[in-house]
């Protein structure tokens, strides 16, 4: 049986709210059936990226009230929430810089794994990983939804709705210091390595760590190691390629759908939703210091309860849009999107999808249910949603 993913285009082809993408989102949020995922007084987390300072192109405030809404509506208690990528107050700075807040969504915006990234509950995950710690907001939920900004990441290739989980969803470390999140990266890296012939000097790389680990003494790379996460950012930034940072593909993307499948683990079956935003596709994460020109155009919005099915109609529309070509893409002389993200980012992002169907997370075969608009109340046509 296929799964149903109901897609949301971006364009508006009426001069009506209720044809513009956030009323038709207000229509897709119906067509979830809410209530029967969200029991009454269930806390609700809404797993997103909140963005990094620089990087604004995360999901527009409008959606997130519209979803704290409907979750009300159905009987929620929502939260908007992330885990420690940056110092955790320092991020709740970016994600109020980017209009997230509790004022302008309707939700309280907190971090899942505590201020200091460390508040977990390590469950079981798989072969790879073992025990992984699951941050404790996303763990004690009784329902989520997962609400992920498509685009490129420099690891992946591609980050949604599976990274969003396999990476954002655990903690930053535990109590002992011991890196969780941080473990995927060290199962997919080798240790970096510096090229001092090749190295200009530029900093770029300094610059671009998020974690303070990496700088320069007497023109000597130096890598504080208990600080390094091997995310490969300051490899992706170095314009001679003096950094290179080996990584093994599938032993990565075997770990965000290992580690998707150990936060999925924590819920009951039935209580977490997918909603896809294909919009502002730009080829590096939001975790990146940047916002890029996005590579293809906004195509819209996708939702399931079936998060393979959601990925796997995410990279087929994505795969079917024009490029853009006053972009990264453009630079790199890309003129299809059809497997856009490996073009850009060397890495084939349906390994993740591959390996989540793998573990029975979902099923790639699905059904596109176009929303159109939002309905009048007794289903005739489009209501005047300003009341008169």
């Amino acid at each position: 049986m296929k799964s149903t993913v109901y897609f949301a285009t971006m364009r508006a082809d009426h001069w009506d709210y209720n044809y513009a993408p956030v009323g038709k989102f207000e229509e897709l949020l119906t067509r979830l059936d809410l209530p029967r995922v969200i029991g009454a007084g269930d806390y609700v987390a809404v797993k997103m990226h909140l963005g990094s300072p620089g990087a604004f192109r995360t999901i527009r405030p409008v959606f997130l009230r519209k979803l704290a809404e409907a979750i009300r509506a159905a009987g929620g208690l929502p939260f908007i929430t992330d885990t420690v990528r940056i110092p955790g107050l320092e991020y709740l700075e970016v994600a109020k810089a980017n209009g997230i807040n509790e004022l302008s969504t309707g939700a309280p915006v907190i971090l899942a794994d505590g201020i200091f990234g460390r508040d977990l509950v390590m469950v079981e995950s798989g072969p790879i990983l073992g025990r992984i710690g699951v941050a404790s907001a996303i763990h004690d939920a009784p329902a989520m939804v997962v609400l992920s900004h498509c685009k490129g990441h420099i690891g992946a290739g591609y980050g949604g709705a599976v990274k969003n989980l396999g990476m954002g969803g655990l903690a930053f470390r535990d109590r002992s210091g011991v890196p969780q999140r941080g473990r995927i990266h060290f199962l997919m890296n080798a240790e970096l390595a510096w090229d001092a012939e090749k190295c200009s000097g530029c900093r770029q790389c300094v610059d671009v760590c998020p974690h303070g680990s990496i700088g320069f003494t007497d023109e000597i790379l130096v890598i504080d190691q208990k600080e390094c996460a091997r995310c490969g950012r300051c490899s992706r930034v170095c314009p001679e390629g003096a950094l290179v940072l080996p990584q093994n593909d599938e032993v990565f993307q075997g770990c965000l759908a290992e580690s998707a499948q150990a936060v999925l683990g924590t819920f009951a079956a039935g209580k977490v939703l997918y909603i896809n935003f294909l919009t502002e596709i730009q080829a590096e994460c939001d975790c990146m210091p940047v916002a890029d020109t996005p590579v293809v155009p906004d195509i819209g919005i996708l939702a399931s309860g079936d998060i393979v099915a959601v990925e796997s109609a995410t990279l087929d529309l994505i795969s079917r849009a024009q490029v853009i070509n006053d972009s990264r893409a453009g630079d790199k002389n890309i003129t299809r999107a059809e497997n856009i993200f490996q073009a850009l980012n060397g890495h084939d992002p349906g390994l993740q999808v591959r390996a989540a169907a793998a573990l029975g997370l979902g099923s790639s075969d699905y059904e596109l249910v176009p929303v159109t608009h939002k309905p009048k109340p007794d289903g005739s046509g489009p209501a005047n949603p300003f009341g008169h």
